[in-house]
């Protein structure tokens, strides 16, 4: 549904997008990520033909952003960054005037009002004026503007932000929802997100895709992935470590040593499971008395893999 070839955007001598390339499948919902500065709203706006690049291009359902605009653009249902609201407007006389401006008129324009209101959960709220909402009804009177003309792609810039913990999960959900028949493409700072709504994650940095997968891919790819939490008492806790570090399958050991105990992590050699250096963990707990109070392998966490992949940027 959306193929992105080859896209740069510069600004002045400042390379935003830096040839960048990826694709998305109906039935998918993408997690786009990145530090502050990455080019992630950059690329979005470029996707939805907010902005021209400087070179490459995008296609939507087949359609060039730049040689069919309109109907490529007819595909997409956007939500920017900072949302645009009439405050004026009831929420149901704004999502009929969003409807309008999609070509819909008469039954359909109220099928299609009707809805974006049900499925964004409005239906409290939808005589009432936009200025008197709260920012979490605001947030989905946005999202349903997006939705009303039931696009076959979804471009959400920070769709959560601001939110409290129970309109994020309502959003969430609704992305969730959604997913299962549009391409969606939704940018985050929030990692938990990912794992919440994503079937992929893409993480950008200083305009470049520097990892491409699913949420599970780009947490084995973390430098703990393998490794082994191990918690331990019974000696000092440098030598726990010392016999931890002595360890046949043991590469190396990293951690906290105390007078009596020792918290930390041990990597396995190369070629060496995670579980068969617990199990000789625990066989060494036996043979030299240690109480072992945590030992599990580490699954590899989401924010690890982009602290060590988006470090660099200083912006």
């Amino acid at each position: 549904m959306i193929e992105v070839k080859n896209l740069t955007k510069q600004f002045g001598p400042k390379v935003a997008v830096d040839n960048l390339s990826l694709s998305v499948r109906k039935g998918e919902v993408l997690g786009f990520l990145g530090p502050n500065g990455a080019g992630k709203s950059t690329t979005m706006r470029m996707i939805t033909g907010f902005l021209p690049p400087t070179s490459g291009g995008v296609t939507v359902g087949g359609d060039d952003m730049l040689e069919a605009p309109n109907l490529a653009k007819a595909r997409i249902g956007y939500l920017p960054e900072s949302a645009p609201l009439y405050l004026d407007m009831t929420v149901e006389g704004f999502l009929g005037f969003t409807a309008e401006l999609r070509g819909k008129s008469g039954s359909e324009k109220k099928a299609a009002v009707d809805r974006a209101i049900e499925t964004c959960f409005l239906q409290k709220v939808r005589r009432q004026a936009i200025d008197t909402l709260s920012k979490g009804y605001r947030h989905r009177t946005c999202l349903a503007q997006a939705i009303i003309h039931d696009p076959e792609v979804l471009i959400l810039d920070e769709p959560t932000d601001g939110l409290d913990p129970n309109q994020k999960d309502v959003v969430r959900n609704l992305i969730r929802e959604m997913g299962k028949t549009k391409a969606i493409i939704f940018s985050t700072h929030i990692l938990e997100e990912v794992e919440a709504c994503c079937s992929r994650a893409i993480i950008i940095d200083q305009g470049r895709i520097v990892a491409d997968g699913t949420p599970q891919d780009l947490r084995r790819r973390a430098s703990r992935a393998g490794a082994v939490h191990v918690v331990a008492t019974g000696l000092s806790g440098g030598a726990i470590e010392k016999e931890l570090g002595g360890l046949r399958h043991a590469a190396r050991v990293e951690g906290s040593a105390l007078a009596e105990s020792f918290s930390g992590i041990v990597w396995p050699k190369p070629n060496t499971g995670a579980g068969v250096l617990a199990a000789e963990i625990y066989q060494l707990a036996g043979a030299k008395n240690l109480v072992l109070s945590e030992l599990h392998e580490d699954q590899g966490r989401l924010d690890d893999m982009f602290r060590e992949l988006t470090s660099g940027n200083k912006s």
